[in-house]
């Protein structure tokens, strides 16, 4: 697939004086897509930016090579969006509102009932299928949102904080039931303020932070970075100066030194600087980049 799954160009969206988004720009490819950042980054804005449901005070968003603003009909019929939580009729059984669902997208309705049956069957839901929505738990409603969004076999679906209010295993479950989704054609955009989750489902990361964009690139870059551990006998700050002077990005953590480098190999730096300031260590250790640690060196930096 040629086409980029994102395109976004100087898109803002304000509601009176607070700013959402703020001139965000970027292209995102097809594939695995977690859009994260804090609550009130602006993920959901986002979201209904490129579904069609808000117009933006500025700028353009694409999906798929469509416009968000001027081709929404066309867009809708091949995207699917599942919602934070809730918006499912509680006196419906599952299997008549995914048939619903299925014919509101133009399936004929013999195609939509089996349709809502392969979808609820993959969600694990086949054997509550008549039960009405309103007795599902918090899981099962989580698995029917996804169900609903996915009925009427999309090529990207955009799930927001489909995780929210799930336990351990029904989040196993959520995270398993998104991987397989590629499986089937579809590519997904997953909003999350939680970044261990991202990290093991994506392979692409959309990073916000106050209405802007702090990253976007593929997450084996972001967290490819080689990052060192470093502990000194004293003099934190004029190590971190020297190492700073020499292309290293640091962070201080009392008497340790988070030493991050890119294009050299940072225990090369490392020593050249000890040599240089006189400083003795007394730990050296290869550090573990995480993609909350890429969050909290970006955000940092904003």
């Amino acid at each position: 697939m040629s086409t980029p799954l994102i395109e976004l160009d100087g898109l803002s969206q304000a509601y009176g004086s607070f700013v959402a988004l703020d001139g965000v720009t970027g292209v995102v490819p097809p594939g695995r897509i977690g859009l994260v950042g804090a609550n009130g980054a602006g993920k959901s804005t986002l979201i209904k930016v490129l579904l069609g449901i808000l117009r933006p005070s500025r700028g353009t968003a694409k999906v798929l090579g469509l416009s968000a603003i001027d081709d929404t009909i066309a867009l809708r019929a091949r995207v699917g969006y599942m919602p934070e939580r809730g918006g499912l009729p509680p006196d419906q059984t599952a299997a008549d509102f995914m048939i619903y669902a299925a014919e509101l997208a133009g399936i004929p309705h013999r195609a939509a009932r089996q349709r809502a049956s392969d979808v609820l069957t993959l969600v694990g839901l086949h054997e509550e299928r008549f039960r009405h929505l309103g007795d599902f738990s918090t899981g099962m409603m989580q698995r029917a949102l996804l169900a609903q969004a996915i009925v009427h076999d999309p090529d990207v679906v955009l799930l927001d904080e489909p995780l929210a209010g799930l336990d351990p295993e029904g989040r196993d479950q959520m995270l398993r039931l998104i991987g397989r989704l590629e499986g089937f054609g579809i590519h997904t955009l997953v909003s999350s303020h939680v970044l261990s989750d991202i990290e093991s489902t994506c392979d692409w990361i959309l990073m916000l932070e106050a209405g802007r964009v702090i990253r976007n690139s593929a997450l084996d870059d972001l967290v490819a970075e080689e990052t060192v551990e470093l502990e000194v006998l004293r003099d934190e700050e004029r190590v971190a100066s020297a190492l700073r002077g020499a292309g290293a990005e640091v962070r201080i953590l009392g008497h340790r030194l988070e030493v991050t480098t890119v294009d050299a190999d940072p225990y090369d730096v490392i020593r050249d600087v000890l040599v240089e300031t006189g400083v003795g260590m007394r730990m050296l250790r290869a550090g573990v980049k995480t993609l909350e640690d890429a969050y909290l060196h970006d955000e940092g930096r904003t």
